[in-house]
C-alpha cells in the first residue's frame, strides 16, 4: 500500500490492482476505523474522507498496517443486458485510435461480458471491467461540458453508461434508453457492484426485440401535499435558488455525493439568526434577483454574499433591511435581493425551517446528480415549520467574514498532492506562481479556471480513475484546472495536483466569475508519510 495526502481531512490509499483495492475496501468496512466519514473505492486506489478531530492519516496508516488481507471471493451476480444505439459522437474516432472499423468496434464492444467493480463519478455511474482486452482508448484531451444521459463510452479499460446529462471526458460509443438512476426504483441504481452487463447492438434483431422489453412506463411521482399555513411564496428566483442544508454524506457507497452547501459557514450563520438548527435547509440564491413574499408573519436572516436587501410592504412602502440579522416580515412584505458587493452566494434561513421533502436523508439539490429538490421557480409556495421550539434570535453578527470583490485576486491554501508528481516541476512551481481566472463555465460541481500558461504533465499515461475529494484540483490534459465544488463527481480520471484546504472551502464557493486565485501552498503533513 502507498498512503497519499490529499487533504487536511482526506488521504488516499493506492494499492497494486482492481482486486487488492476490493480486498481493503472489505476490510474497512468490517472494521471500519473511529473518525472515518467516507470510503470512495476506484480503479486501484481508496479516497478515505475522515474527521480530523477524531483521527489521523497516521493513525489510519497504523490501522490499515495491522489489517488481514486476502483476496475475497466473489460469485457473478444478475446479469443485465442493454441495448445500445452505436451511433456516438467519438464512434469513428476510437476506431481509428485502435486502427480498425466501426462495425468492429461495435462487434468487440458488445461482444463478451462485463462485471460491475464499483460505482462512483455520480450516482448510477458504474465503471465496468472486462470485455475486449483490445478496448484500452484514452480519454479526450478537454472533457465536455455535458455529455446526455444514456450516453454509452469507454475510458481506458472501463466501460459505462452515464446516467444523466453531467460533464465528462470519456469517449461516447452510443446511447441507451435505458435509465441507471430512477429514485422511484428500489435501489435506485440499475448497476451494483458484481452484477454482469452485456451490451447488445440495438440494430440487431436481438437488439430490437430487447428495446421492446425495456419500454417500461415509470410511475409519476407522488404529488406534493398543498400547504396553507405560514410560507413564503416565490415572486422572482434570481440567476438559481437551490435548496440545501448541510449535505447528504455517508452516501458514497451509492455514488452519491455530500453535495451541500457551498458556503457552509454562511448556512449555520443564518439559521442560528432566526433561532434554528444550525444543519436546517436554507435557500442558497446565487447573485440577485430573489424575491420572497412572506404568507403571514415570518422571521428570516440573510448571510453569505453583501449587498443591498429590500422589504417592500403591501402597501408599496419601502427600505432597506440589514444583511447577518433577524428581519421580522409581516403578511405581503416582499424580501428582495440586490446585486453582491462582495461574494456570490447569498443563504436565506427562515425561522422554523423550510419544508422540504428529504431524499436519501437530505433536503439538499445535487445539480450533478439531479437529486434533491429542483430549483425555485416563479409562482412556488414555499412551507415553513413549526418555530414554538426554536431558539431565541440572535443579535446581528457584526463580524461576518470578508468575501472577494469583482476583479480581487483570491489568496487560498492548498495541500499538494496526490497526483503532484505526475507534473513537471516547472509546472508545480507555475501552479502556485501564476494567477488562474475563474471562467463562466463555473458551477455547484466546480470552478473552472484558465491561466496564461497551461500546467504540463511529466507522466501523459491514463491515471486509472480514483477518488475526488471537496476542493480537489484537478487537471486534464489541457493544464486548465478544475476546482471541485460540492456537487463534484466522486471518482475522476484526471490528476489532482492540489487540495483546497478545508479552512478555506467556504471562501471559494464565494469567488465570482471573472474573479481570479492564487494558491499558496501548505508546508506536507508530519503525520503523513508515503
Amino acid at each position: 500500500m502507498r498512503f497519499l495526502p490529499v487533504s487536511d481531512q482526506s488521504m488516499l490509499v493506492e494499492l497494486q490492482d482492481l482486486e487488492h483495492t476490493l480486498d481493503l475496501l472489505a476490510a474497512l468496512q468490517a472494521e471500519l476505523p473511529a473518525g472515518v466519514q467516507e470510503l470512495v473505492p476506484a480503479a486501484r486506489t481508496i479516497l478515505i474522507a475522515f474527521d480530523r478531530w477524531q483521527t489521523s492519516a497516521a493513525d489510519l496508516q497504523r490501522h490499515m498496517a495491522a489489517l488481514q488481507l486476502g483476496r475475497q471471493a466473489r460469485s457473478a451476480g444478475q446479469r443485465v443486458e442493454i441495448a445500445v444505439h452505436y451511433d456516438g459522437e467519438d464512434l469513428a474516432d476510437v476506431a481509428q485510435i485502435l486502427g480498425i472499423d466501426v462495425p468492429e468496434l461495435i462487434r468487440r464492444h458488445s461482444g463478451s461480458d462485463y462485471s460491475v467493480a464499483f460505482c462512483g463519478f455520480a450516482p448510477g455511474f458504474a465503471y465496468l471491467t472486462g470485455g475486449d482486452p483490445s478496448l484500452n482508448v484514452p480519454r479526450r484531451s478537454t472533457p465536455r461540458t455535458k455529455v446526455p444521459a444514456g450516453s454509452v463510452a469507454i475510458a481506458g479499460t472501463f466501460s459505462a453508461v452515464y446516467p444523466n446529462d453531467t460533464p465528462g471526458g470519456w469517449q461516447l460509443l452510443g446511447r441507451t434508453d435505458v435509465p441507471m438512476w430512477d429514485l422511484l426504483r428500489n435501489p435506485p441504481a440499475l448497476l451494483q457492484p458484481g452484477m454482469l452487463v452485456r451490451f447488445v447492438d440495438a440494430s440487431t434483431a436481438a437488439g430490437q426485440a430487447l428495446l421492446q422489453q425495456q419500454s417500461a412506463v415509470q410511475a409519476p411521482a407522488p404529488a406534493a401535499a398543498e400547504h396553507t399555513g405560514a410560507g413564503m411564496r416565490v415572486r422572482a428566483t434570481g440567476l438559481q435558488t437551490l435548496v440545501q442544508d448541510a449535505g447528504r454524506a455517508g452516501q458514497a457507497g451509492q455514488g452519491v455525493s455530500a453535495a451541500g452547501a457551498l458556503d457552509q459557514g454562511a448556512m449555520r450563520r443564518a439559521n442560528r439568526l432566526v433561532g434554528n438548527d444550525a444543519r436546517l435547509s436554507v435557500l442558497e440564491s446565487v447573485a440577485a434577483g430573489l424575491q420572497l413574499q412572506s404568507l403571514g408573519a415570518t422571521v428570516v436572516a440573510v448571510t453569505g454574499a453583501t449587498g443591498p436587501l429590500t422589504v417592500r410592504s403591501a402597501s408599496g412602502a419601502a427600505w432597506q433591511a440589514a444583511r447577518n440579522a433577524a428581519i421580522a416580515l409581516n403578511d405581503g412584505d416582499v424580501l428582495q435581493l440586490g446585486e453582491p458587493d462582495s461574494g456570490v452566494r447569498s443563504y436565506v434561513a427562515v425561522r422554523g425551517g423550510w419544508l422540504v421533502e428529504p431524499v436519501l436523508g437530505s433536503t439538499s439539490t445535487d445539480t450533478l446528480a439531479r437529486i434533491g429538490p429542483a430549483a425555485l421557480a416563479t409562482g412556488q409556495t414555499l412551507a415553513v415549520g413549526d418555530a414554538r421550539d426554536a431558539a431565541a434570535v440572535e443579535d446581528a453578527d457584526l463580524n461576518p467574514p470578508a468575501l472577494p470583490k469583482a476583479g480581487e485576486t483570491v489568496v487560498l491554501d492548498v495541500v499538494m498532492g496526490p497526483r503532484t508528481d505526475w507534473f513537471t516541476p516547472e509546472a508545480v512551481a507555475l501552479f502556485a506562481a501564476q494567477r488562474w481566472q475563474v471562467t463562466p463555465q463555473s458551477n455547484r460541481v466546480g470552478l473552472r479556471l484558465a491561466g496564461e500558461a497551461a500546467l504540463v504533465r511529466s507522466q501523459t499515461q491514463e491515471l486509472p480513475s480514483e477518488g475526488t475529494a471537496l476542493g480537489a484540483i484537478q487537471v486534464p490534459a489541457s493544464g486548465q484546472p478544475v476546482l471541485f465544488l460540492a456537487d463534484h463527481p466522486l471518482t475522476g480520471g484526471y490528476p489532482v495536483i492540489a487540495c483546497i484546504a478545508s479552512y478555506h472551502l467556504d471562501l471559494a464557493a464565494q469567488v465570482p466569475v471573472g474573479g481570479w486565485l492564487q494558491f499558496r501552498p501548505l508546508a506536507p503533513f508530519a503525520d503523513l508519510v508515503g
